[in-house]
């Protein structure tokens, strides 16, 4: 379904709203192309074609919900969509009153478009298999415009669209030694996905050689950006959502208190002005720009949604608690040095299985996993079989934190349980001087 008609099929149900009814309609549409390998060879390709409209009916303190399958013939969408409204306005009428409803009464208009014409997934693929040639390859290629728009009967006129791919992939040398690599963004560059193959011959030449074994312990340590990402993953799990600030459940209570701190180059943002996910929310606020969650160290701002800001009476800056597009400032430090920095220790690609152990203390725990090198005198020398660590996180980006590289991954989530994710990730690689391995 494209802008035009959702516009008119959502201006016909608001037309037949009665009373005080207020009708919120919303749109989550993608025309996607999926590519699976298997050994560096096609095994599934397919293409979806989905939009889904949710329905949200208000009546005074009241509301319900629903959400149903679309055809793209208007005139069948709109008997369906009609029943829907109708099977609302029975439920309506036996839902109690909910305290924290909370929605935009100002009309408001948007209209995003980000990225260009996606591309080819064919030749795209193509390009993979034959940079690939003798590789053990496995992964997933994702592209094609992911749309979302929103409506209401007070006004609101929302559109966003982005076009946008997503490979994710690994490379196996024999049973579970692997490395890991993806490609995610606007506009598709093969002499990028050369380099990152290259890179990975590179890896799979290290991981060939016997494995390093070393003892529980703190390690100097290089954490490149996919790394860094499962970090601000278990950050954002009750680290930036107003309400579990304000019921002292957030991990980042000491850092709140002024008890702890993050080292004063560490600056997190929410940046919604990147463009890949839509600015505004399902209740018809508008998100602003950006939201900086860590200043130089030092709590910054909370995400609030509008249920929260009900709640506890702040402003709506969010659509939930849990940021889409996050993103970690950059250092000095230049990506050509990081080994020489490093010296000795860890250069590590990937951590897995992520979990809080100590969440009091912001204390983490987990697993390397694809790609973790022992680095002597700023020489790789050898993989290091997987190992947990367990640390806080006031030391990794904190006392511990040594740099951040000048240089950003852009990390899209290629999540597709409910649709594409528009997530994403902005981050530098760190260098930390310690990182503790349990066992």
């Amino acid at each position: 379904m494209n802008q035009d008609a959702f516009y008119s099929l959502s201006e016909q149900l608001c037309a037949g709203l009665r009373g005080d009814e207020h009708l919120f309609c919303s749109l989550d549409a993608e025309s996607s192309d999926f590519v699976r390998l298997n050994r560096n060879r096609i095994r599934q390709a397919g293409a979806v074609r989905s939009a889904v409209l949710g329905l949200n009916l208000i009546s005074g303190a009241r509301q319900a919900e629903a959400a149903c399958d679309l055809s793209g013939e208007l005139e069948q969408d709109l008997t369906l969509a009609r029943g829907l409204l109708a099977r609302l306005r029975e439920r309506l009428a036996h839902v109690p009153d909910d305290p924290y409803l909370n929605y935009s009464t100002e009309p408001s208009v948007s209209d995003c478009w980000v990225g260009e014409t996606p591309p080819d997934a064919g030749a795209a693929v193509a390009d993979l298999i034959t940079a690939a040639a003798g590789l053990d390859l496995v992964g997933i290629w994702a592209s094609g415009e992911i749309s979302a728009g929103l409506a209401s009967s007070i006004g609101h006129s929302h559109w966003h669209a982005s076009t946008s791919f997503n490979l994710d992939w690994s490379a196996y040398l024999e049973s579970d030694k692997a490395v890991k690599a993806s490609y995610s963004g606007l506009t598709w560059e093969p002499g990028v996905l050369a380099g990152k193959l290259e890179a990975m011959r590179q890896g799979l030449a290290v991981m060939a050689r016997p494995a390093r074994v070393i003892t529980p312990g703190r390690y100097r340590a290089y954490l490149a950006p996919a790394a860094v990402a499962e970090l601000m993953g278990m950050l954002a799990w009750g680290g930036f959502d107003l309400k579990s600030h304000r019921t002292r459940q957030t991990p980042l209570l000491k850092l709140i208190r002024g008890e702890r701190a993050f080292d004063p180059r560490v600056t997190i943002r929410e940046e919604q002005d990147r463009g890949l996910t839509p600015v505004f929310t399902g209740d018809g606020f508008i998100q602003p720009g950006r939201v900086t969650l860590i200043d130089q160290g030092r709590f910054g701002h909370c995400l609030v949604d509008s249920r929260d800001a009900k709640e506890y009476g702040e402003p709506v800056n969010a659509a939930g608690g849990s940021p889409a597009s996050v993103g970690l400032d950059p250092g000095e430090l230049a990506p050509a040095d990081v080994l020489a920095r490093l010296d000795t220790g860890l250069w590590i690609g990937n951590l897995w299985y992520c979990n809080w152990s100590d969440p009091n203390d912001a204390r983490v725990t987990g697993m390397t996993r694809f790609g973790t090198w022992w680095v002597e005198q700023g020489r790789i020398e050898a993989p290091v079989k997987v190992m947990r660590f367990d640390d806080s996180l006031y030391h990794l980006l904190g006392d511990r934190l040594e740099g951040l590289t000048t240089e950003r991954d852009l990390l899209m989530d290629p999540q597709t349980y409910e649709g594409r994710s528009t997530e994403s990730a902005l981050l530098p690689g760190a260098l930390v001087g310690g990182i503790e391995l349990a066992l």
